[in-house]
């Protein structure tokens, strides 16, 4: 039965790619100047993160390793340092003063220190890391599940995503940031990582904090998460697409 489901969404993504690929062949450049076309992918985008989701239990978790098949280095992609004042002062005295915000539409805003995320239950998972620039590496993470922050700060009925702001910001002073919705929020292997095999995460992999959410590509998982905010809608968050890297022209889902 599982071969019969993953076959079909093989062929169910090859003929939307084999579409998408007529389409701009019948003119691509006058397509592209429609202001219906860009909905069109978009909505796209939502059948797509649909039908995955109709052919793939809500609950389903990503694959999990052994420490064996652990990779002997795991890659620094992205910002290796953010060179703001703010995180270098963190840096310096080893993040004893940082603290993770968590706000928006919750009844009860909350700070958290690294050591009281360290006192709260975690999770330790070993997976693998898909990036979209084509390299995979299998680390083992330990952290708190996002789960239990969100019941702490219990969110407004309203609320449909979770956005992540980092501390890195580009060459044009744009911070990266990045969000989920509620059902990969509360998904078992989501989690806010601290850890990385057995050790603090090093800076070059997102210190102190990084966001993990294993069913999906590397770029949703964003590092040096300094706050947290929850969203009915991306209106007022930079281009209101729901990510640095989506407002860039990436794909708001990224499920593997």
């Amino acid at each position: 039965m599982k071969k019969r489901i993953s076959l079909g969404r093989r062929q169910f993504l090859t003929r939307a790619a084999q579409l998408s690929g007529l389409l701009f062949l019948a003119g691509c450049d006058s397509l592209s100047q429609k202001p219906w076309f860009e909905g069109f992918l978009s909505s796209a985008e939502g059948v797509t993160r649909r039908v995955q989701r109709l052919i793939t239990p809500r609950k389903a978790m990503a694959r999990e390793f052994t420490e064996a098949d652990l990779s002997p280095l795991f890659p620094v992609n992205g910002t290796e340092n953010p060179d703001t004042d703010e995180y270098l002062a963190l840096v310096e005295n080893r993040f004893a003063d940082w603290q993770l915000e968590i706000g928006g539409l919750v009844e009860q805003p909350a700070r958290f220190s690294l050591a009281a995320l360290r006192r709260l239950p975690s999770r330790t998972q070993i997976t693998r890391h898909d990036c979209v620039e084509g390299w995979s590496a299998i680390g083992k993470w330990k952290g708190v599940p996002l789960s239990v922050i969100l019941d702490q700060v219990r969110p407004h009925p309203q609320t449909r995503y979770v956005v992540f702001h980092s501390a890195d910001p580009d060459e044009m002073g744009q911070y990266y940031y990045e969000s989920i919705d509620f059902e990969d929020a509360y998904h078992p292997q989501t989690i806010l990582a601290y850890d990385l095999n057995d050790q603090p995460l090093p800076i070059g992999n997102g210190a102190p904090l990084r966001l993990r959410v294993e069913r999906q590509l590397g770029y949703k998982m964003a590092k040096y998460v300094m706050r947290i905010e929850l969203v009915e809608n991306f209106d007022s968050i930079a281009d209101g697409k729901g990510g640095y890297w989506e407002d860039q022209g990436y794909e708001w889902y990224a499920g593997i």
